[in-house]
């Protein structure tokens, strides 16, 4: 655990770049990996397939590239904030599951997503990012937690972006264009859904 924490100062004095992607592979306990592997056994072969669709033959090799670089996207901010701090560790996957999660809501910002603890009610994915972040900010700010909320930001905005620049140089797929007209055409009725 000590050897693949990312841990800022043994990054910025001991130059152990690898530990901003050896901490995306371990976890603080079972329900952190549980929860983390949850949501990436949700999302992950469906964005893994839109991205072949999307890229082609590349597709699996993009998605991959995305995950590992959502890896390090997602702390560089924590990194420059506590590149002196001996008190502040990260490790865990969230980032980058954020980033495909995120890749996902971009794709298909109207298909609902259901709450883990809320059997049957589906929340449109645009309207489920919006407060994904706004949440993740907020308990951010307030601190006093030992997880990184600031990794779930950076690493969803990344995952957004990152597919959408890939898509405008790699592909003549409309991503912006179809996330715009899905967005125009929201109907409120399509907000919160049961099945």
């Amino acid at each position: 655990m000590d050897e693949l924490v990312f841990y800022a100062p043994a990054v910025s004095e001991k130059n152990q770049y690898y530990r901003f992607i050896t901490c995306g592979f371990i976890h603080a306990d079972y329900m952190h990996l549980i929860f983390n592997m949850y949501a990436f056994y949700m999302f992950g072969e469906t964005v893994e397939m839109i991205f072949s669709g999307v890229f082609g033959q590349a597709g699996k090799t993009i998605y991959l590239v995305m995950y590992l670089t959502a890896l390090i996207a997602c702390l560089l901010p924590y990194y420059f904030k506590d590149v002196h701090n001996t008190a502040s560790a990260s490790l865990g996957a969230s980032g980058a599951v954020s980033a495909v999660v995120f890749a996902y809501i971009l794709f298909d910002p109207l298909r609902g997503i259901g709450i883990i603890f809320i059997p049957n009610v589906y929340i449109s994915g645009f309207i489920m990012g919006i407060l994904y972040l706004v949440v993740s900010y907020f308990l951010d700010k307030r601190g006093g937690s030992r997880i990184n909320h600031s990794a779930h930001i950076w690493g969803a905005l990344y995952g957004m972006v990152f597919f959408l620049l890939l898509t405008e140089l790699f592909s003549s797929y409309p991503l912006m264009t179809n996330f715009v007209n899905a967005i125009k055409n929201l109907d409120p009725g399509d907000i919160i859904t049961h099945s």
